[in-house]
Order: structure tokens, then C-alpha cells, then sequence
């Protein structure tokens, strides 16, 4: 069992582990142990989250979101598997964790008088330069 937050957990028959060779450095341990880690969620047939962090994780979650509502995470920063497996977990707790967060509602502010003028001021004096920029006309 993955606990998340207080409220959330995730089963284990929701998370499915597939162990890979790694990539990069390792000497002769990356092609002999399967050390990397591909942990997959299935995020949205999960009872244990609400719809609204559903579609939160699923925008959150990126590229890492499969067309079938899985979210696939891998990792191979170490040669030990057993870390790897630790680390995969705790991306997939802080990202779960992220998408539990209600969203902050933006509340709607009025510019200033004065950032008004400023910005007035500051598009008169951009135009002013781009009109000494036309061509010059010489009196013969």
C-alpha cells in the first residue's frame, strides 16, 4: 500500500511494476541486471481518487499519461533496483500529492490609474521611435 496523503492511498493491485536494463554508465551490471524501474498506475479506474484530482494528475501527469488513463513513470537514476523501485513510488506520491492540491481561484484586479498612464506613456514613446525609423527624405 502507497499512502499519499491522509486521505489518499493506493492498493497495490492499482500500481504494476515491469523491471528493464537500465541505460548509461554501469560497467558490466547495466547489461547483466534488470535495475531500471517501469511503475504504471491505473489512475483512472482508481477508487481512491475524486474526478477533480483525476483531471488534475491528468494534466499534471503530461506525456506520462496513456491513452488508456495509466500513468507510466521510469526510473533509472541508480544501479540498485530496489531504489529505483523506492524512487518511482515517491514521484508518483509527490505527483498524486500536487493533483490533491485544490487549485487556488484567481480573483479578478483592476489595473491601477497610474500603471495605466505608464504603459499609455511608455506605447506613445515605442511609437515615436518606430516613426524616426521610416525612410528619409532628402531635398534636391
Amino acid at each position: 500500500m502507497l499512502y499519499v496523503t491522509d486521505k489518499i492511498t493506493i492498493e497495490e493491485w492499482e500500481l504494476s511494476e515491469q523491471f528493464t536494463r537500465s541505460q548509461g554508465p554501469g560497467g558490466q551490471n547495466v547489461n547483466k541486471v534488470a535495475t531500471a524501474v517501469e511503475l504504471r498506475f491505473e489512475a483512472a479506474r482508481s477508487p481512491n481518487l475524486t474526478d477533480a484530482v483525476k483531471r488534475r494528475l491528468q494534466r499534471l501527469a503530461g506525456r506520462r499519461w496513456t491513452s488508456d488513463g495509466a500513468i507510466v513513470i521510469l526510473s533509472q537514476e541508480t544501479r540498485s533496483q530496489t531504489r529505483n523501485r523506492e524512487l518511482a513510488r515517491e514521484r508518483l506520491a509527490e505527483l498524486i500529492r500536487q493533483a490533491a492540491k485544490p487549485v487556488k481561484p484567481r480573483i479578478a484586479t483592476r489595473p491601477t490609474l497610474g500603471s495605466q498612464r505608464r504603459r499609455l506613456k511608455a506605447k506613445t514613446v515605442r511609437s515615436g521611435v518606430k516613426l524616426l525609423r521610416g525612410r528619409v527624405e532628402t531635398e534636391e
